[in-house]
């Protein structure tokens, strides 16, 4: 029933959230105040297509020429809409399909473990503090400097947000705390003998990754994944770019967003750990550029245009709770510098955990994701460039792509007629992820479905003609979890082509640059979430990596989150990352003279 008064009500199933939302806004905006994670690959340009909903119940705006495009017939019949696009005209019931969600996905918290010297920022301080009485009125601050000097701890300063509640800390305590020191600081007052916890993120455009670390022994206590909730607002840096661009509040709704989610993984680590957020007294972020920025507060205009230049390249020590994580009220967040507008504190400390600033190997070191990084360790030299390899490998523009969530397909094999799959969860297949989409297309190039071009070849079984193109049939719906056939287009095969040509000429340039041939390549470094789940010999046949031995190729996992934790505990290797830093010469793909013909060379099977 309509609504005399200009708001109505939204009623999201079968998550059962419910939101009210002004006249005139769409479902994706209730979707965003709900807190209801909806893909949303465009950032709500109506292009993608990715946030469809089904109406259940009540009144919509009329369909768009952008939903019409989008939509087939029979899911226009079935009440389906996109999120984008839809006004509410009453209040509404909408049903989100699993494959509109950003969760539950698969989460890459793993990587490599490396033992450090161990050497953290902060140190604990054991005091027993004479308390005050009549003939000795000295100040709570004073007392406990002087304490500390007692201890040899000179000279040191308290932090603003420690004084505000150090009177009730000490006597709390009864005057026995373990005094949290960070370089002439102190950051937090605990009680005797409490453990001094840091915190390790990795903040990825699609996925975060979170650790807890004992910095006393350096062990990790506890690890979580979640999705970044920024996808709400863009799938990509470009449109978050463009988000907090044009919005006036976008940098704030960004940065809180993300906090708040941070916050959240905080007390599931402290909850596990049997811990309390009060003794995580440091911290260390890492994320591409974009995602520093954003995380820190900083513009991040510039860089979504030419010369796409970083506001703050050195590294940050900023208070936690300047920036609303809530750990000690003293703590600090350091963040590792970055290197470009599009190679930043993440590919750092992925070169630090892996060592590629010690290698005596030529070594070609690649975190694969939306924007791609590569690393070139040659004769001493760090040569780095980033490849805008696009959203592919995260099942994004693909006609059944989808996140890696139980019912992707991630791997295919080709026999002769019969095509074999396998699906996250085991799960009735609903779509195809990215490791999925890179194995398709080997196989079929393997098969000969498609030719050097990426034109699907008639003949198989599985080719269907479609309207415009073929399209290749990796699940029939007779098998599917929705009912219809999960397949593979051309455009599809052209987005792999876009984006592993993207990565081939990315390496061939920096080849170039050190004056080698791709067979002086002694190892091949894999990171990030995508890379630990490929197919290394599907990304060799598709030719999206040199033709080098297998045995030439190393999968670390997240190593931008093993290289966090080593910085957490261990300022050496704080230093280390700054020299790498400083180290790296970065190649701007875009205007070297081979860019062009290296790529499209590699657009070809």
């Amino acid at each position: 029933m309509k609504r005399s008064e200009a708001e109505f009500r939204v009623d999201w199933e079968p998550i059962g959230k419910r939101v009210r939302i002004p006249d005139g806004e769409t479902l994706l905006a209730a979707a965003q105040a709900a807190g209801v994670e909806l893909v949303a690959l465009c950032g709500g340009a109506g292009l993608c297509g990715s946030c469809r909903v089904r109406r259940m119940e009540g009144e919509l705006s009329p369909l768009t020429p952008a939903e019409e495009a989008a939509l087939t017939p029979e899911e226009i019949e079935a009440g389906y809409r996109l999120a984008c696009q839809a006004r509410p005209l009453s209040d509404v019931k909408i049903d989100v399909p699993p494959e509109s969600l950003t969760t539950p996905q698969r989460l890459q918290v793993e990587g490599q473990e490396a033992e450090v010297p161990l050497d953290p920022m902060v140190e604990p301080v054991d005091l027993e503090i004479v308390p005050p009485d009549l003939h000795d009125l000295r100040a709570d601050d004073l007392r406990v400097e002087a304490a500390l000097a007692e201890e040899g701890v000179s000279p040191v300063s308290i932090s603003p947000p420690v004084l505000a509640s150090i009177s009730d800390d000490l006597r709390t305590h009864r005057w026995s705390v373990r005094l949290a020191h960070r370089q002439g600081e102190v950051v937090a007052v605990l009680p005797t003998g409490t453990p001094l916890l840091g915190l390790a993120v990795d903040i990825g455009t699609t996925k975060l990754a979170a650790y807890l670390v004992d910095l006393g022994t350096g062990r990790t206590l506890a690890k979580t994944g979640a999705m970044n909730p920024q996808i709400a607002y863009g799938e990509d840096v470009i449109a978050r770019i463009g988000y907090a661009n044009d919005h006036p509040d976008g940098r704030q709704v960004l940065q809180s967003r993300l906090v708040a989610t941070l916050n959240q993984m905080v007390a599931d680590l402290c909850a596990e750990a049997g811990a309390e957020p009060e003794q995580i007294v440091e911290a260390v972020v890492v994320g591409n550029t974009v995602m520093h920025h954003l995380f820190a507060g900083l513009p991040v205009r510039q860089l979504g245009t030419a010369p796409y230049v970083p506001a703050v390249a050195r590294p940050l020590n900023l208070r936690a709770r300047d920036l609303g994580l809530r750990l000690a009220p003293g703590a600090y967040v350091y963040l590792p510098p970055n290197v470009a507008g599009y190679v930043g504190a993440d590919h750092v400390s992925m070169l630090l955990a892996c060592d590629v600033h010690k290698t005596r190997k030529t070594t070609i070191a690649l975190d694969i994701g939306t924007n791609t990084e590569v690393t070139l360790a040659y004769n001493g030299r760090l040569i780095s460039s980033s490849c805008a390899s696009g959203p592919a490998f995260e099942g994004a523009h693909l006609k059944d792509g989808m996140r890696a969530a139980p019912g992707a397909i991630e791997r295919v094999w080709i026999v002769g007629e019969k095509v074999h799959i396998q699906t996250i969860g085991n799960a009735p297949p609903v779509g195809i992820c990215g490791s999925g989409i890179l194995d398709a297309v080997a196989q079929m190039v393997e098969a000969g479905v498609l030719d050097r071009r990426g034109q699907i070849r008639p003949g198989h079984p599985r080719v269907r003609a479609g309207d415009r193109n073929r399209a290749f049939v990796l699940a029939p719906a007779s098998i599917s979890g929705h009912g219809r056939d999960v397949v593979v287009t051309r455009k599809d095969v052209n987005e792999i082509q876009l984006a592993k040509g993207a990565i081939r000429a990315g390496i061939e340039v920096l080849l170039a640059e050190a004056g080698i041939p791709a067979e002086a390549v002694e190892e091949v470094i894999v990171a990030g979430a995508f890379g630990t789940y490929l197919d290394i010999e599907s990304a060799v046949r598709v030719g999206m990596f040199p033709p080098l031995p297998l045995d030439r190729f190393r999968q670390v996992g997240n190593a931008a989150g093993a290289g966090a934790r080593q910085m957490l505990v261990s300022a050496a290797r704080r230093r280390e990352a700054e020299e790498i830093a400083r180290r790296v010469e970065y190649v701007e793909l875009t205007v070297h003279p081979a860019f062009r013909r290296c790529f499209v060379d590699a657009l070809s099977f």
